[in-house]
């Protein structure tokens, strides 16, 4: 048998990890039986409020149950891409690259064309590249920018090849890279210096339209393109637009050193206000049906507009798990963790993602496989068409090339006109296919990416999940409070709406047959929201209690106290040391907690509201598009590790009044030390989480300030908590 083309890897310490598990387990389930047999009695002072700590410990022992099924035995993978060349030469398969955007004015179109550039510039064969933009703003100022970067392409390619550039993103390329080549021959500085002017001049034009809402009409006079905005569409009502603008199959279409140039097709599918578009997911399956009449290639991968290649061996890196013979066969998709190139030191707002990166998503690839989480995700393109799993499967590898060879002599024209048809609203109403159910990625979630890799995965699929030494990817993290809240809002109103419904991992992965700790590591994310309610109840209830004297934990002299200081501590204490070793500070980790709290009782308490409406017919699902960008005094505080609470959101009336509840408690406490020392550690470790809300509320005078109706409100709210007598 023929080597592996990749290895799989336990990672160590597990049989140390397993212990502190068994021991917080037990610990876990002394303060439970503590909790129920010392009720207060019936008409007692305190005993609806012990049995809302008794409901609510319940539920965190069962979420952290949940959540060792990613920690029990996660691994590791390792390519060989020296084997996969000595084995495959350049007979490798065409790969699509769909990026994504939606909104020119929150996903600047310099910004997105960086990503384009990045992933055009692979270290792969151009000829079996095909990269897709997906404009679901169909905007003209988007396809303006694409424009300019087919022209840049062919300087920016060979630049790219001939140094070993590292990323290809230009706009990260020449940030990082002020410095200039030292070590190359005399003339590479030349070369730079000219291709940085030609970038720079580019997006000074693509940002110029950008501020002015209009491309030049000399510019527009240039490519047939742009004739598709002269009926004065809008981005809710417009007909589809398809666009050739390098056909990768024409040898006539080079580079500047006369290589070819991988396929460039811009799509803005059509869209029409008695048509629901269902957001990502109906651009995702309209780029599909795209694709398939111009480049059908057997591996699909979608990058979103601000996550740019930081790795031009990736696509090779992911070939290794679909092509290795003994389980290739298996894999439908290749995840790649989302990384960010903007975070500040500390991580001010927990966005690091750096234990689901490195933990829970290895932990999940154990199981069955990473979660499919929208971005840095190579695909097979049939898996995503509906096709369950069998043992007699075999990939049809040189279909892509097949189909270039067949449509060598297509006329553009033609080929954009089918293309068309296939991104029209009605297509998926008038078939019968069943897009966005059987087939393509699911609609009716505003996680379109996770209930679609659960459905692949019960189809009897196995995915990878790959976390090389230099990232694949890296994109920008949320630069404000409010980005952040919103941003978590959405995955976890989508993960729970998963979980309430059909498709519920321990329902509809039971059918499927995934294994029960797969089944867990879905719900992880799935729990994020009904979480909301414990933690808001524990941030409240106990403050409230101390100031008013109601003990509800044991006295510090009592045996009892062991489990409570235990389970505390121990599961502190790990969760900072496996921050530290996923590459956070120990103030990082602090920021972390306070995020943690600040989710829990914004973001997830909003996403559980809405699901419930939802669910009642209440509501409809919503998309809103994060911004990519900051105004200059938000982005100098977020440099400085300033927490930005500049608008008067309601959200931050939760923060604001839950911080000043534990300030009021712990100074007017009426409390013997002994007898209510949890409650006061409990109490004191909030005010300490919440000393940037105090400052923003009290101290600060900057624009990123607490507003003062916030603040106002806040006090009338914690006025309201203490002078009624809710327990």
């Amino acid at each position: 048998m023929e080597e592996r083309l990749f290895a799989t890897e336990k990672h160590g310490g597990r049989a140390l990890y397993r212990l502190h598990a068994v021991t917080v387990f037990l610990g876990i389930c002394l303060l439970l039986c503590y909790r129920a047999t010392h009720v207060p009695a019936a008409g007692s002072g305190g005993r609806a409020a012990w049995l809302g700590m008794l409901a609510a410990e319940l539920w965190f022992g069962f979420y952290w149950v949940i959540t060792q099924s990613v920690r029990w035995c996660p691994i590791r993978r390792r390519t060989f891409h020296d084997r996969l060349a000595a084995r495959f030469g350049e007979r490798l398969p065409c790969v699509d690259i769909f990026v994504c955007t939606a909104d020119p004015r929150s996903e600047p179109p310099s910004l997105v064309v960086a990503t384009v550039l990045s992933v055009m510039a692979y270290n792969y064969p151009p000829a079996k590249l095909n990269v897709y933009l997906s404009d679901d703003g169909g905007s003209i100022l988007t396809f303006y920018a694409l424009w300019e970067a087919s022209a840049f392409a062919k300087h920016w390619l060979p630049f790219c090849r001939r140094y070993g550039v590292e990323p290809r993103s230009p706009a990260a390329y020449f940030a990082q890279s002020d410095e200039k080549p030292r070590h190359d021959p005399p003339h590479a500085l030349q070369e730079w210096t000219s291709v940085k002017n030609l970038y720079d001049e580019m997006t000074e034009r693509i940002d110029s339209a950008a501020r002015t809402g209009n491309v030049p009409e000399e510019t527009r006079a240039k490519h047939k393109g742009f004739s598709e905005w002269d009926t004065g569409i809008t981005s809710k009502d417009h007909h589809p637009i398809v666009q050739i603008l390098i056909d990768g199959k024409d040898k006539a279409v080079a580079d500047n050193e006369g290589n070819v140039l991988p396929t460039l097709v811009y799509v803005a599918r059509e869209k029409r206000p008695q048509y629901h578009h269902n957001f990502k997911a109906g651009a995702m399956n309209a780029l599909i049906r795209v694709s398939s009449v111009i480049s059908n290639s057997p591996i699909i991968l979608n990058v979103d507009c601000d996550m740019y290649s930081n790795n031009s061996d990736t696509i090779r890196d992911a070939l290794c798990f679909f092509l290795d013979e003994e389980t290739g066969h298996r894999i439908a998709f290749v995840q790649y963790p989302q990384n960010y190139n903007n975070l500040t030191k500390n991580n001010i707002y927990g966005n690091s993602l750096n234990v689901i990166n490195q933990v829970e998503l290895s932990g999940l690839d154990a199981w069955g496989g990473p979660l499919y989480i929208g971005t840095g995700c190579f695909h097979r393109r049939e898996t995503l068409c509906g096709r369950r799993f069998t043992e007699d499967y075999k990939e049809d590898w040189d279909r892509g090339t097949k189909e270039q060879q067949q449509h060598r002599h297509r006329v553009d024209g033609e080929t954009e006109a089918k293309a068309k048809s296939l991104a029209t609203c009605a297509y998926e109403h008038d078939d019968d296919t069943r897009w966005g159910d059987e087939v393509g990625l699911k609609y009716g979630c505003s996680v379109e990416d996770v209930i679609t890799g659960l459905a692949i995965h019960c189809r009897g699929w196995e995915s990878v999940y790959s976390n090389p030494a230099r990232a694949a990817f890296v994109g920008v993290a949320p630069t404000t409070l409010a980005q952040t809240i919103l941003q978590h809002k959405r995955w976890s109103e989508g993960n729970f709406g998963i979980f309430v419904s059909r498709y519920c991992p321990f329902v509809f992965g039971r059918r499927g047959k995934t294994r029960l700790p797969h089944q867990m590591g879905y719900s992880i994310y799935g729990l994020w929201a009904p979480n909301s309610l414990p933690t808001l109840y524990y941030a409240v209830v106990p403050s409230l209690c101390l100031l008013k004297g109601t003990p509800l934990f044991p006295e510090l002299t009592s045996p009892w106290i062991a489990p409570f200081v235990y389970v505390a501590v121990a599961k502190n204490v790990y969760s900072a040391w496996e921050a530290l070793w996923c590459g956070d500070t120990l103030r990082g980790w602090w920021n972390g907690q306070r995020m943690w709290l600040v989710r829990r009782t914004t973001s997830y308490l909003y996403g559980f509201v809405d699901t419930v409406r939802d669910s009642l017919g209440l509501s409809k699902m919503g998309f809103v598009v994060s911004s990519k960008v900051s105004d200059e005094d938000e982005a100098k505080r977020y440099e400085q590790e300033m927490m930005e609470f500049g608008t008067a959101s309601p959200e931050y009336v939760i923060v604001a009044a839950v911080a000043l509840l534990n300030l009021v408690c712990l100074a007017g406490m009426a409390a013997a030390l002994d007898v209510f020392f949890v409650q006061v550690a409990l109490c004191g470790v909030l005010v300490l989480l919440n000393v940037p809300v105090y400052e923003a509320m009290f101290v600060r005078k900057d624009r990123g300030r607490m507003p003062f109706p916030i603040t106002l409100a806040s006090v009338g709210f914690v006025t309201l908590a203490l002078i009624v007598p809710f327990f």
